[in-house]
C-alpha cells in the first residue's frame, strides 16, 4: 500500500516544510518536494492543509472498574473517540488487584486492550510494595518495554501508597531506567477535610473542590519532587492543575532535576465555577483534582509558554450521568472522570494556536512529540520523518464545529466541553499508514497493536 499526501504543510515540533509525504509497508519513506504519483495506490491532495504527526495522549482510562461500574469507554469505543480527533497512540494504565503481580496484571491489561483500533500502551501502578516488586519492575521494563510506572498520594484506601512505599517504587524505577509518574495530592489531609465535610452535612459537588484545595497538590507536588531526587528517578507530574504547584515544578527544572509535567484541556479552558447548581448538571465536572480557578488557568497556559509544562494529556475517564448518580447525596461517592480524547487537538489548536498562547511547532510538541521523547516512543512515534510510524494528521484549519453529546464518537451521554465552539479538524487520520478517517468520518477499522517501549 502506498499512500501519497502532496501539497501540505508539514509540521514538526521545529520545522515547518512545504513538501509531500509517501508512506509505505506503515512507514513514512520520503518526503521532499514534487513526489511522483507513478504508483501510488492513493493520493491525498492537502493543499491549505496542515500536516501533524499523529497525536499520543499520554494519559486515559479506558475500561477503568470503579464502585460504579466500568467507564463508558472501553478501548473500542474510546479509540474511535480518539482517532476522529486525531489522536493516534494512547497510554492508559495498568492497575493490579492487591496481591496480584504486576506481570500478571499486564497480561490481563492487554487482553482489556485488545479491540483498540489504534496503539496504545502502558503505565503500571504498583499499588503495594512487597519481596517481588522491585524485580517485577525489572522485568516489565527490561523484557516487556513498560518504562513508566504510576503512583499515587491519595486513594491510600485503594491504590495509593505511603511515602516509604513510594520511595522504593521510585528507587527500584530509576536504578532499571525507567520513570515514575506521579498523582499528587496529600490523600491523608484530603481526607480528613472531606471526612469532616460529612459531618457537617456539607455533601454536594460545590464542596468537591474545596476538599480538595490547590495547596495539598502543590504539597503533594513538593514532597514528590524531594522523593525522586533522592531516589535519583525522573518524574513525570500527571494533571497538574493549580499554579502553587508550578512554583515547586519550575524551580526543580531549573536546577537540572528531571522533572516534565502534564496539565490537561479542563484545567486551562475550565474552572470551579462548574460546581455551581443542579447535580446533574455540576456532576459530569467532578474529577481529581477538581477544577481550579480562573487564575490557575492563566498560569497554566503561561507555564506551557515557557515550558514548564511538556505535555497536554486529557485524563479521559467518562462515566453515565446514571454513573455519577452514585454520588447524588454525597459528592465522595461520584466516580472520579469525564471524557475529552476526543477533543484535545481542536480545542488546544483553537483556544491555545488561534489566540497566539502557543506557536504550531510548540502545538505539536506537547500534542505528539515531547510525549513520545518522555515515554520511550520516539522518533517511531512523534515525528514526521523517514523511517518513523506513517500516524499522520491532514489538518484543516478552516473547518468549524461546535462541541455537543449530540455529535461527540465518545460512549457517554455528557460532555464537559457542551457548547464550545472550536475551529479546525482532523480532516483525515492516518495510522500505520491507512487512512482511518476520512473528511472527519471512521471509514476503516484496523487493528491497534501494543507497543513496547525501551528507553535509548
Amino acid at each position: 500500500m502506498k499512500l501519497l499526501i502532496k501539497n501540505g504543510r508539514i509540521i514538526t515540533s521545529n520545522k515547518i516544510i512545504d513538501a509531500d509525504i509517501l508512506c509505505e509497508n506503515k512507514k513514512i519513506s520520503k518526503i521532499k518536494s514534487n513526489i511522483s504519483s507513478k504508483n501510488a495506490d492513493e493520493i491525498i491532495d492537502a493543499s491549505g492543509k496542515y500536516i501533524f504527526p499523529g497525536g499520543i495522549d499520554p494519559h486515559v482510562h479506558m475500561h477503568l472498574p470503579t464502585q460504579a461500574g466500568y467507564s463508558s469507554d472501553d478501548f473500542y469505543s474510546g479509540s474511535i473517540a480518539a482517532l476522529v480527533g486525531g489522536t493516534t497512540t494512547i497510554i492508559d494504565f495498568v492497575t493490579p488487584h492487591k496481591g496480584q503481580s504486576l506481570i500478571e496484571a499486564l497480561k490481563e491489561r492487554k487482553k482489556e486492550a485488545s479491540n483498540s483500533i489504534i496503539d496504545y500502551s502502558f503505565h503500571v501502578s504498583p499499588i503495594e510494595w512487597n519481596s517481588d516488586t522491585k524485580e517485577e519492575i525489572k522485568t516489565l521494563i527490561k523484557k516487556e518495554g513498560i518504562t513508566s510506572f504510576k503512583v499515587y498520594m491519595a486513594y491510600k484506601d485503594t491504590i495509593g501508597l505511603e511515602d516509604e512505599d513510594i520511595f522504593n517504587v521510585m528507587k527500584a524505577v530509576g536504578k532499571y531506567g525507567g520513570i515514575v509518574t506521579m498523582h499528587c495530592e496529600s490523600g491523608d489531609e484530603i481526607e480528613e477535610i472531606r471526612n469532616s465535610l460529612a459531618k457537617e452535612r456539607k455533601l454536594t459537588p460545590w464542596y468537591h473542590p474545596l476538599s480538595r484545595p490547590a495547596k495539598m497538590e502543590a504539597k503533594a507536588v513538593k514532597k514528590a519532587i524531594k522523593l525522586a531526587k533522592k531516589s535519583k528517578c525522573p518524574l513525570y507530574i500527571v494533571h497538574v492543575s493549580s499554579k502553587k504547584s508550578l512554583k515547586y515544578i519550575r524551580k526543580a527544572q531549573k536546577k537540572g532535576q528531571k522533572i516534565f509535567a502534564e496539565t490537561c484541556p479542563q484545567y486551562l479552558l475550565l474552572d470551579d465555577s462548574k460546581y455551581i447548581g443542579r447535580f446533574k448538571d455540576a456532576a459530569p465536572y467532578i474529577m481529581s483534582p477538581p477544577l481550579r480557578k480562573p487564575k490557575d488557568n492563566k498560569a497554566l497556559w503561561q507555564a506551557i509558554q515557557k515550558e514548564i509544562i511538556q505535555t497536554i494529556g486529557t485524563d479521559h475517564c467518562p462515566f453515565m450521568l446514571e454513573q455519577k448518580k452514585l454520588g447524588i447525596l454525597d459528592f465522595r461517592k461520584i466516580p472520579n472522570g469525564a471524557g475529552g480524547v476526543e477533543h484535545r487537538l481542536a480545542l488546544i489548536f483553537t483556544y491555545g494556536v488561534l489566540e497566539n498562547k502557543i506557536s504550531l511547532n510548540r502545538f505539536v510538541n506537547i500534542i505528539s512529540t515531547n510525549a513520545a521523547k518522555i515515554f520511550g516512543l520516539y522518533p517511531q512515534k512523534g515525528e514526521i520523518t523517514a523511517g518513523a510510524d506513517a500516524d499522520l494528521i491532514i489538518w484543516n484549519p478552516e473547518i468549524e464545529n461546535t462541541i455537543s453529546k449530540k455529535t461527540h464518537h465518545q460512549n457517554c451521554d455528557n460532555n464537559i466541553y457542551e457548547g464550545f465552539k472550536t475551529k479546525g479538524e482532523a480532516e483525515y487520520v492516518i495510522s500505520n499508514g491507512e487512512v482511518m478517517v476520512k473528511k472527519g468520518q471512521i471509514i476503516k477499522e484496523n487493528n491497534g497493536s501494543f507497543i513496547k517501549r525501551f528507553n535509548k
